[in-house]
């Protein structure tokens, strides 16, 4: 079948349709930022030091895992008047507590731990006891590294010492929640 000359129709080659093709692939790309990747940080194996009646300090432990380059920048809870990241050190022979400033650095995908002896978070000027089985809200505030701040709620068990771990349920082994907030 012969066609006629004089259409203003050209034939479809791939020369002709290579452009068309590349800004339909550029614009699914643009579609797939890291923004599909999920930001907030896991809190596993959290929970809080019950304290002594009269006792206004005590201390927060928990592992953090963001699944890309975080900081922890802050935290706050009803429950006390200050809530600060704390750092216990050796140095030399002297233990040495100091606070975090700055905030605590996330790398992407591996743990940090915030455990007795070394980092923690230190809720002072208690407004009262924290029994055994009772639970502490705490918010963390975290910046990704854009420079995007949210807050997580984290509802936290008190206990005498850190829950038991069990390797097959590791993120079952703690009573607590998590409500992000943005």
């Amino acid at each position: 079948m012969k066609y006629p000359q004089n259409l203003f129709i050209k034939p479809i080659t791939m020369r002709s349709i290579a452009p068309v093709v590349a800004v339909a692939l550029l614009s699914l790309l643009a579609g797939c930022t890291d923004e599909s990747i999920p930001t907030a940080p896991e809190v596993k194996n959290a929970w809080v030091r019950f304290t002594q009646p009269g006792q206004k300090t005590t201390g927060v432990f928990m592992t953090i895992t963001a699944p890309k380059n975080t900081q922890l920048i802050g935290i706050s809870t009803p429950v006390a008047s200050t809530a600060e990241l704390r750092e216990m050190a050796m140095e030399g022979d002297v233990m040495k507590l100091r606070p975090v400033n700055g905030g605590l650095v996330l790398p992407a995908g591996k743990p940090v731990e915030l455990k007795p002896g070394s980092y923690h978070v230190m809720l002072t000027g208690l407004k009262d006891t924290m029994p055994k089985d009772s639970t502490v809200t705490l918010t963390l505030r975290f910046r990704d590294d854009r420079g995007v701040e949210s807050n997580t709620d984290v509802d936290v068990p008190v206990t005498a010492s850190a829950p038991k771990i069990q390797p097959d349920f590791v993120s079952a082994s703690s009573n607590y929640s998590i409500r992000r907030k943005y």
